[in-house]
């Protein structure tokens, strides 16, 4: 049976700043320059980046935006709920797992500038999951959330952003 301990030194994951475990698997070898890129982005970025991220139960992976669309994957353990804020200001709930029956998905992208969460739902001991990001992960594309700015920006989610940001 896999645990989350198992995960965590099978694949040497360390701690990841917005919470969690994480590793990173893939690196392009292409550089996109930036002229070729929108105008947020303040240098030439790599194709795309992949990681694995594991989160356990009372973790969460604090509310943060990227300039680039990040695509979730499920591998294992049980359900991850991702919280998504979108252009529009609306509240998305998007649970990642194997349970297709109950509206639960493999994968899912989250666009580029939206403000996301994540968190393993209710019940669940750890989501073994990877995010792949395409132009590829910087942090300086990063942007962890100020509960107290979110909430002045969103106070219709004042509930969730104060669960979910450090």
């Amino acid at each position: 049976m896999l645990t989350a301990n198992y995960l965590i030194d099978k694949y040497q994951l360390t701690k990841h700043p917005e919470g969690g475990h994480y590793k990173e698997t893939y690196t392009s070898n292409l550089l996109l320059p930036r002229q070729s890129l929108p105008n947020n982005f303040t240098g030439d970025r790599i194709c795309s980046t992949a990681i694995y991220f594991l989160l356990e139960k009372n973790q969460f992976s604090a509310f943060h935006r990227i300039k680039s669309d990040e695509c979730w994957h499920f591998y294992a353990g049980e359900t991850l709920e991702i919280f998504v804020i979108d252009k529009n200001g609306e509240l998305h709930l998007i649970k990642l797992g194997n349970d297709l029956q109950n509206g639960e998905v493999f994968q899912y992208v989250v666009e580029a500038n939206c403000w996301f969460a994540s968190k393993p739902a209710g019940t669940s001991t750890f989501s073994f999951v990877g995010c792949t990001v395409a132009p590829g992960f910087n942090f300086l594309d990063f942007e962890l959330a100020n509960a107290e700015n979110l909430i002045s920006s969103y106070p219709q989610h004042k509930n969730i952003i104060q669960l979910l940001c450090i």
